[in-house]
């Protein structure tokens, strides 16, 4: 298999940046310690040196000769340097040697004065040797004039200037190592850390070339960087709410293709028997056509039932809180029940003690009052009544929706929010509606964060509740 380099990877861009920063960073140290350790060995002896003079000006100018001359020893053992101070006649006044013999600095010390008197200056420098001669030295020479009771004097420095190139040497074999070494580990430092930044990259390119292919709910991975787990995170959310979406599409063509079923086929039916047997007669055919119409609003029900749990389910329904009087809401949905409270004997009491203001969307606040009073009448048992109660309890008011039906068993109670779900009292139900009634109640107050149940007593009936929050004015 051929190797190939693809230099517009992340990890060939950290291997070459690290081994440029590697590389530069070697140049400047062997610009600094080999071409010019000479040039910063002599700038910084002359700089030492003068300072060295300075010090011996001061303290003569200040100190008597016996405290100077203590002074001048504690100085020659506190620096690498020979001090060799005489009066002008040349008679010797105080000598230190760094050497571990005496040294005879004559000539040094006429190439001194010398300087100072071609130069007519007090204070002169200059070095002595040239090339590579291990005597190479920094000679300095300062004029220490005398006063009433002191000799004038002439201090000499001699700092010697060994050479550097064995040093250069030394360092030049060093720093070879060193940048080997250096660009070893630049070189592995810089595999590694582009592994680590990679790999979870690739985990990824490649968890998202299984939900490009359909394979949803996938969990992404990240690696030990936030940014990495940021987009893990994000396309694992990603990943869920695409499956949930994709669910809620089978589920509606599911649902589309099992209960529209029974409508179509009673619609076609009785069509077929108005156009093979009853069209001649007007009582029959007028009795099919009601079912055809009825079954026809059934299925219009249910299609709307529906499109609307869906569209709450995908989010495509966003809710639109305000603030609005409960009371005057609820009172307005019971006005559509006084033709069946008419008719058929239905009680609706509404037992709700003045104005409440609540902070919610009052539309879906109606759909699910109405949702739970039809379930309510389809329980309510021989005595036909409904109550609706409306209270207020602290910051929240509490709505309740209650029946004296058969009721329903406590096992079957966390199922009834489904979409569909038949309880086993259930045959008491008339056969209109939908089953999903109690489903879009569920995914309004979900969206409303409200606190929702059920209370049910077998023989006795069931109460069906929520909270919503009160306007704060």
């Amino acid at each position: 298999m051929k190797f190939k380099i693809d230099v517009n990877s992340i990890k060939f861009k950290v291997c070459l940046y690290f081994i440029i920063f590697a590389v530069l960073l070697m140049l400047v140290l062997w610009f600094l310690q080999v071409l010019f350790l000479n040039t910063f060995y002599v700038t910084m002896k002359k700089a030492k040196t003068e300072k060295v003079v300075t010090t011996i000006e001061e303290a003569y100018e200040k100190d008597d000769l016996s405290a100077f001359y203590t002074n001048m020893n504690n100085l020659a053992d506190s620096v690498d340097m020979t001090i060799y101070i005489t009066q002008l006649g040349g008679a010797p006044f105080f000598a230190s040697f760094r050497d571990n013999y005496p040294r005879d600095y004559s000539y040094e010390m006429q190439r001194v004065r010398e300087e100072m008197e071609l130069k007519h200056q007090t204070s002169v420098q200059l070095p002595i040797g040239k090339g590579k001669d291990s005597k190479r030295m920094l000679a300095c020479g300062t004029l220490l004039l005398a006063e009433a009771d002191k000799p004038d004097l002439i201090a000499y420095v001699f700092s010697p200037l060994w050479p550097v190139s064995t040093t250069i040497e030394i360092l030049t074999n060093q720093l070879a190592y060193v940048t080997a070494i250096s660009l070893a580990l630049a070189l592995i430092l810089a595999i590694y850390l582009a592994t680590r930044i990679t790999t979870p990259i690739r985990n990824i390119t490649n968890s998202a070339g299984k939900l490009a292919q359909g394979q949803y709910g996938v969990v992404f991975k990240g690696g030990h960087y936030t940014e990495l787990n940021n987009l893990a995170d994000t396309l694992t959310r990603a990943s869920i709410e695409l499956e949930k979406s994709t669910m809620l599409q089978k589920d509606l063509i599911a649902n589309v293709s099992h209960d529209l079923r029974t409508p179509l086929t009673m619609v076609k039916s009785y069509a077929e028997m108005i156009r093979d047997l009853s069209g001649d007669n007007p009582k029959k055919r007028n009795a099919h056509l009601q079912v055809i119409i009825d079954e026809a609003d059934r299925l219009n029900l249910l299609v709307n039932d529906m499109l609307t749990l869906s569209r709450m389910q995908s989010g495509a329904i966003v809710i639109k809180k305000t603030h609005f009087n409960i009371k005057e809401a609820v009172e307005g949905i019971l006005l559509s029940y006084k033709l069946l409270m008419e008719e058929d004997g239905y009680n609706i009491n509404l037992d709700c003690r003045g104005d409440i203001l609540v902070d919610a969307d009052p539309e879906r606040m109606k759909q699910v009052f109405s949702n739970l009073i039809n379930n309510a009448l389809k329980f309510c048992g021989e005595d036909k009544t409904v109550n609706v109660v409306i209270k207020k309890r602290g910051r929240h008011v509490l709505c309740q929706v209650q029946d004296h039906g058969v009721g329903i068993p406590a096992e079957e109670l966390p199922h009834i929010w489904e979409r569909y779900y038949k309880a086993s009292s259930n045959m008491v139900r008339s056969t209109t509606g939908t089953g999903l009634g109690l489903s879009i109640v569920k995914e309004i107050l979900s969206l409303h964060k409200a606190n929702y149940g059920v209370d049910s007593t077998l023989g006795e009936g069931t109460s069906f509740w929520f909270e919503l929050d009160v306007a704060l004015k």
